[in-house]
């Protein structure tokens, strides 16, 4: 059995990834209370956290981190960076500084596989340089080794053009692999939410859906220093309106029989959730806002399902684990 500790798992986009690339979590650990009621409301049985990332340390809680407990994987979903710092106007400290508590962290209790998932600005945007050095320079004190990688989730099944960065590093000191895109390209919005759009009776289900025929553009989960929820700023809202959606606002429920059948619908946070590859019964705690945040944030499982299996099977090779026990 593989065992992993997952900080800021939010909605747990990471969370399904890991267990389905044959992980059991030691812990997961998240500051936002809807996200611990996410995570609980979904996996009753998982060992939840409410707690800040600076704050925790394993040897804290040994009853869930016995005394020698070794973990296989230590993995982070962390607050989003900037995309780029270049002109952003805003000052990404803070996220600095939890991307090297995590490092320090790894440092400290040497898990045999470190996964990071971020921007793709982290990985290649040369304003990020001093920051991968740092992290480069800190794994190699303590053996190990690390690739950088942007994949993009509509190359793992996902419906939407989403790039996510990644950071893996392997305790021992090899590079690592990386999954292969899927060879049949992903599906169009229009037949992942064709089903929902049409449970409310609205007579204009099925012409919006073949209009969005595409692809999704990059969701936008924002962050709790704006406002309500959307899908993004102003360019993003135009590529959804090609798309047949308004995205200036998150809807509260589907269009009824009552709906004009040339509206221009507003997305729910569960459609929003099946565009991001969730499963339709995973459930969101919290407001509306807290649940799209939560979601729009979230790394697609399908995709962190294909780097977790990349590392299981990094980590069987390496005598691990047996081989036979990692999920496809």
């Amino acid at each position: 059995m593989l065992r992993s500790l997952e900080l800021c798992a939010g909605a747990g986009g990471l969370s399904l990834g890991l267990e389905a690339g044959g992980f059991t979590p030691l812990a997961l650990v998240d500051s936002k209370p809807d996200a611990c009621a996410t995570l609980l409301a979904n996996r009753p049985h998982w060992p939840v956290l409410e707690t800040d990332l600076t704050d925790f340390l394993p040897s804290d809680r040994p009853d869930l981190f016995p005394p020698d407990t070794d973990i296989d994987l230590l993995a982070a979903g962390l607050p989003r960076l900037p995309s780029s710092v270049n002109g952003s106007g805003k000052d990404p400290e803070n996220e600095h500084f939890l991307l090297k508590a995590v490092v320090w962290l790894a440092q400290a209790t040497l898990p045999r596989a470190l996964l990071i998932e971020n921007v793709p600005g982290l990985v290649r945007d040369p304003a990020y340089a001093p920051l991968r050095a740092w992290v480069e320079d800190h794994l190699r004190e303590v053996g190990y080794g690390y690739g950088w990688r942007v994949l993009d989730a509509q190359d793992f099944g996902v419906p939407q053009r989403r790039p996510h960065g990644f950071l893996v590093a392997l305790r021992q000191g090899t590079a690592p692999s990386w999954p292969s895109p899927r060879p049949t390209p992903c599906a169009d919005v229009g037949s992942v939410l064709a089903p929902s759009m049409a449970a409310g009776g609205w007579r204009g289900a099925m012409a919006w859906a073949a209009r969005a025929n595409r692809p999704a553009p990059t969701l936008v989960g924002g962050s709790d220093r704006r406002g309500g929820a959307d899908l993004g700023p102003t360019g993003s809202k135009r590529s959804w309106e090609k798309l047949g959606v308004n995205g200036g606002g998150v809807a509260d429920a589907v269009p009824d029989v009552h709906a004009a059948v040339n509206l221009l619908p507003k997305l729910t946070v569960a459609q929003v959730a099946l565009l991001q590859g969730f499963p339709p019964e995973w459930r969101i705690s919290g407001r509306k806002t807290s649940s799209y945040r939560q979601v729009g944030n979230a790394c697609p499982p399908p995709l962190a399902a294909a780097v977790a299996g990349s590392i299981a099977r990094d980590l069987a090779g390496a005598g691990v684990s047996d081989p036979s026990k990692i999920a496809p």
